[in-house]
């Protein structure tokens, strides 16, 4: 399957879901693109449950999470973690959307975000952290790759607010 472009529609996907509103509900659930049909969405992928940086980025998401309401826009996190992993995650950290399970990376490999990477000298395939900002019509808009986490999510903010 080709990676997504900006400028080309992204193609419909599902994947299981912990809940979009706290608390967590039981069981998985399955998001589906189609469930922000009509609204700018931001996808942004994140390599690890609980780790520090991921929880950063997170956090800083959840805190403009009321804007990117406001503005119509949905957010959405993804990485390779169970769901059961998302609900912990979320439910510690007090998240308010809904945070998508990729364990068989086919959305990863979709976006381009699995990359090589090195950690105490051990080499690994992981998720590069990375955002991507399709329109209310589900055309990529934005994207940004190699993410440093301080002031990222404002600046995706401002980017969604001027489509």
């Amino acid at each position: 399957m080709p990676t997504v472009e900006p400028g080309r529609r992204v193609p419909d996907f599902q994947l299981p879901a912990s809940g979009g509103s706290l608390p967590p509900e039981a069981g998985d659930s399955i998001w589906r693109l189609q469930d922000a049909a009509g609204r700018a969405l931001v996808l942004y992928f994140y390599p690890k449950d609980m780790t520090s940086g991921c929880t950063l980025e997170a956090q800083a998401f959840r805190d403009l999470y009321p804007k990117f309401r406001r503005a119509g826009i949905e957010v959405v996190g993804i990485s390779r973690d169970s769901v059961k992993s998302h609900d912990r995650f979320r439910q510690r950290h007090g998240l308010p959307f809904p945070l998508l399970s990729d364990a068989d990376e086919k959305l990863c490999r979709l976006f381009d975000v699995i990359r090589e990477k090195t950690l105490y000298g051990r080499k690994y395939m992981g998720i590069e952290r990375s955002t991507f900002l399709p329109d209310a019509n589900g055309v990529l808009r934005r994207e940004w790759r190699k993410i440093k986490v301080d002031g990222h999510a404002e600046e995706v903010l401002e980017a969604a607010k001027s489509l």
